[in-house]
């Protein structure tokens, strides 16, 4: 992986040290550090200026497909293709809790308050999980194919998951309940993120389209054309 100036574009560190591919690298809440999740099934945490390596994060079966910091940076949580996820402290590399599918976990992010963690699996779910103590909160079942991606509002009350079925959802948290369905895309929805105000939502899809939609009513606003193969994210 490798950390870059915003304005400049210039090099500032490489971060060498996985044996294969690097699926995803985020920053840490106060950006003095990174985490880099690697299909040679460890995750690495390094500080952002240096490119020095802090820890490595050992005991996934697979693949690791992403990693994400809590929003005090104190945890991380990883997402692999063995079919979990896991938390971990930062500091110590400590491994505090497994939280279990029946498939590729392919996503795994915390809540704003850090209080609860979401997952996303090809087993056709999102869970819902308490972060202290790795109890299931909720399931969120109604995708009829791979749950590609799963992202918390702002304030954390509701959850928006995208599919290969070629739609999104949007949950409440705390219930698993169903609110909407967005419905338009003709392909695999690889991606949904709510906006900073929570009131509108964006998805990424094969179908070379981006889409917006209202949160609350799940009516599509617009569609972002131009793009001329998949659209990863948005």
């Amino acid at each position: 992986a490798k950390v870059w100036e915003t304005t400049t574009g210039k090099l500032v560190s490489t971060l060498t040290g996985h044996t294969s591919a690097v699926n995803n690298a985020n920053f840490s809440p106060d950006g003095k550090t990174i985490v880099t999740a690697s299909g040679d099934k460890t995750v690495k945490v390094w500080e952002t200026k240096t490119g020095k390596l802090v820890s490595i994060l050992t005991g996934h079966k697979s693949t690791v497909n992403n990693a994400n910091f809590s929003s005090d940076g104190k945890m991380i949580v990883t997402a692999s293709g063995d079919k979990t996820a896991k938390v971990w402290e930062t500091t110590t590399g400590k491994l505090l809790f497994t939280l279990e599918h029946t498939d590729i976990v392919n996503n795994a992010n915390f809540s704003p308050d850090g209080k609860t963690i979401v997952t996303a699996s090809n087993d056709k779910t999102a869970k819902v999980w308490e972060t202290t103590t790795g109890k299931l909160v909720s399931t969120l079942i109604g995708h009829t194919s791979y749950v590609n991606n799963a992202n918390f509002s702002p304030d954390g009350k509701t959850i928006v998951t995208a599919s290969d079925d070629k739609t999104a959802k949007v949950w409440e948290t705390t219930t698993g309940k169903l609110v909407s369905t967005l419905i338009g895309h003709t392909s695999y929805v690889n991606n949904a993120n709510f906006s900073p105000d929570g009131k509108t939502i964006v998805t990424a899809s094969d179908d070379k389209t981006v889409k917006v939609w209202e949160t609350k009513t799940g009516k599509l606003v617009s569609t972002l054309t131009g793009h001329i193969s998949t659209v990863n994210n948005a």
